[in-house]
């Protein structure tokens, strides 16, 4: 009898996810355990494998269809001595069960011009979920015409990875799962078939042990990037970050350099509750001795990784689960750098300046689109780097505006919001018609319930509000 194979749940709370891409086609053979298609949401990719042996007999669901439901027939397996006929005895049987594919959003077709512009754009329930694009030219080292490619930030990362990789083969990468299952997010995919074991290594479940192995392969001359599976877990290895990597090129008055970078997903993701939703940008940012990135476009994640993986010193770089699979456009270059320490207007305006970085600038841009509508010009700055953190970017375009919001998905006492405000009032006190404004995650531990892990994190609607507060509207 054919065998239906269901759409998986990547987790206990996933309802539904995207057919990125079929593996195996209608008539190919397939056993028990082997990886048939990959789906996709916006935090994780995950293979789905056959679940018994024999002919994949037909594909239910197109790759390329978004919002497939948990739990949808995808595909059916014929059993051995199975033919296209016994499907047709199978579906009769079974109708109402292969109707929730239906449900499903098929893949976008083309659209012509004329039917672009009279569909109205469906505003999106968050910004998180379709984050707005920058406006702003691109780097100044990005000759004029240079073809632009698109991809998601975890394929930019990827390829910053391995082109850094082939370049350098001092270069390795090393954490939890990244090699055999290609990583929990799926962000070193392809890397052990090209580079091999030697190269791309992974570890027992020990932050402490593996962090501390890489520092001292880097002491040592070695260039190593670590993967932390979140850095919620980097907690157990702050002794090795913070007094080995951080400190050890001044306590050996600079004799022992420390070229590592220690990258994964920071901050909130959805419904991981409060040991797996912690900010840390303002932890590491503290620290003398580390570099800390923090991108939000794929463009800037492969750039700025490449510039971290040449690095002499140790980077902090925090990616975010919600936009692994964001896309946006890369330049297509031999050597795409951006450069460490410099922010990026991204957005230029009059009013009001609104700084962010990560996932905040989603917030950031989705808002300064809502406030032109009442025509208050945003100026939306994109920090990139926290440590060291570009002020003269900031400044100057506060000396223009005379108003700041900051935005920080973060706690707000002693968080980055403060430390921009600070800096703000050393360098432009005199320019202020009004007092920065901070809009960050409410002063609590992340709650796991939906409707409350909304209400602790920022908004477009709170930035839209600071915005219009510190411009007396």
């Amino acid at each position: 009898m054919p065998i239906n194979i269901l759409m998986p749940a990547l987790s206990p709370t996933m309802e539904k996810g995207n057919l990125a891409k079929w593996l195996k086609k209608e008539g190919d053979k397939v056993k028990s355990g082997d990886v048939i298609a990959e789906i996709e949401t916006d935090k994780a990719t995950m293979e789905v494998e056959a679940t018994d042996e024999g002919t994949l007999g037909q594909i239910l669901v197109p790759e390329g269809t978004a919002d497939v439901a948990v739990n949808t027939p995808i595909a059916v397996i014929l059993s051995e001595g199975e033919d296209k006929a016994a499907l047709n005895n199978f579906h009769a049987e079974a109708p109402a069960q292969e109707t929730k594919g239906a449900e499903s959003a098929p893949p976008a077709a083309p659209e012509e011009p004329a039917a672009q512009e009279a569909r109205a754009p469906a505003k999106p329930a968050s910004a998180a979920v379709s984050p707005p694009q920058p406006e702003a030219p691109p780097e100044p080292d990005v000759p004029a015409g240079t073809e632009m490619v698109t991809m998601t930030m975890r394929e930019a990362l990827r390829d910053a990875m391995a082109e850094e990789m082939r370049r350098d083969s001092d270069v390795f990468v090393m954490g939890e799962e990244v090699a055999e299952y290609q990583g929990a997010y799926k962000v070193t995919q392809g890397l052990l078939q090209e580079f091999g074991a030697d190269r791309v290594i992974d570890t027992p479940i020990t932050e402490h042990g593996f962090a501390g192995l890489g520092i001292g392969a880097a002491l040592a001359g070695l260039k190593p990037i670590v993967e932390f599976m979140t850095f919620n877990f980097a907690m157990q290895a702050m002794d090795q970050l913070i007094n080995s990597a951080a400190k050890t090129l001044y306590m050996s008055g600079g004799q022992m350099g420390c070229s590592i970078v220690f990258r994964g997903p920071n901050g909130a993701a959805a419904r991981v509750a409060a040991q797996h939703s912690q900010d840390f940008s303002s932890w590491y940012s503290h620290v003398p001795g580390l570099t800390v990135i923090a991108p939000y476009t794929a463009a800037d994640a492969k750039g700025l990784l490449k510039s971290a993986i040449r690095y002499p010193n140790p980077v902090i770089f925090l990616e975010n689960e919600i936009l692994y699979g964001h896309s946006s456009p890369v330049p297509k270059l031999d050597d795409h750098l951006v450069l460490i320490g410099k922010a990026k207007v991204v957005r230029p305006g009059g009013t009001v300046t609104i700084v962010a970085w990560s996932i905040g600038m989603s917030y950031a841009l989705k808002a300064a689109e809502e406030l032109a509508t009442e025509q208050i010009s945003a100026e939306v700055i994109d920090l990139r780097t926290l440590r060291p953190m570009d002020s003269e970017t900031v400044v100057q375009s506060v000396k223009k505006t005379g108003r700041c919001v900051v935005v920080e998905e973060g706690w707000p006492q002693a968080g980055l919001a403060a430390e921009v405000a600070a800096r703000i009032m050393e360098h432009a006190f005199d320019y202020l018609d009004a007092p920065v404004a901070r809009v960050t995650g409410k002063d609590v531990p992340m709650p796991y319930a939906a409707n409350l892990e909304k209400l602790a994190l920022p908004s477009v609607a709170d930035v839209v509000e600071a915005a219009k507060a510190v411009c007396y509207r």
